[in-house]
Parts: structure tokens; C-alpha cells; sequence
């Protein structure tokens, strides 16, 4: 059950978003076997002038939280990574340098699902 967070900056279609979601969707299936039904993604669009970026980034600047129970191995995760960064580079023409993903495992206790804290 990964929680995904995207940050981009305003202004990119409908239809370029969709493609984002599903190519982060698609990595997580592969890397790391989450179902296809899984999908809990948010797009966050910010401002070009409230979204501070660091130089030599360009416009398709990616910013990508996972947060996900705790247990993948390092190679899992680079596998994550490498594979969400390839599709956004095959189809939506992001180079590798614009994307940054960062993992978040928080201890199971720290998870309330349907009510009750996950053990």
C-alpha cells in the first residue's frame, strides 16, 4: 500500500499527468509487486514562482515520495528507482537529472488502516 506524493510545477496537461501517474504505478508493480488495484497517487501542482528548484533543473523538474511499508530490500529499491526514472525518461521526455524520489518506511505502528494500527 504505498502512499505516492508528486510534485510538479503547475501548468502540465491532463493527459501528461496521467502518463506520470502510471508510468510511478507501473514501476511499483514491477520493482516491488504491489497489485495493479493499488494506487493511491496524488499530484501536488505548485507555482513556477513558489516552487524553488535547484539550478540547472529545467521545467519537468520531479519531485517523488513514496512512503510504503518497511521490508523492500536496497535492491528492490533501486529497481524502484531505475525503473520509474526510465519510463518517465521513455514517455514524457524527463531526464534522469529532473527526477528525485525519495523512499519513506515508517515503522509499521507508525500505519492506521481502516481504523486500526497495523502491527
Amino acid at each position: 500500500m504505498p502512499i505516492i506524493r508528486v510534485d510538479i510545477i503547475k501548468g502540465k496537461s491532463p493527459e501528461y499527468k496521467k502518463i506520470l501517474l502510471d508510468c510511478i504505478h507501473e514501476g511499483l508493480m514491477e520493482a516491488i509487486g504491489i497489485e495493479d488495484w493499488d494506487r493511491s497517487q496524488r499530484i501536488i501542482e505548485i507555482d513556477k514562482e513558489d516552487f524553488e528548484i535547484p539550478s540547472g533543473k529545467t521545467e519537468n523538474f520531479t519531485i517523488i515520495e513514496i512512503t510504503m511499508f518497511q521490508g523492500r530490500s536496497k535492491e528492490q529499491k533501486r529497481a524502484l528507482i531505475e525503473m520509474i526514472t526510465g519510463k518517465l525518461g521513455e514517455r514524457l521526455e524527463i531526464i534522469p537529472t529532473d527526477v528525485f524520489i525519495i523512499i519513506n518506511e515508517p515503522p509499521n505502528e507508525n500505519w492506521g488502516l481502516g481504523g486500526k494500527q497495523k502491527e
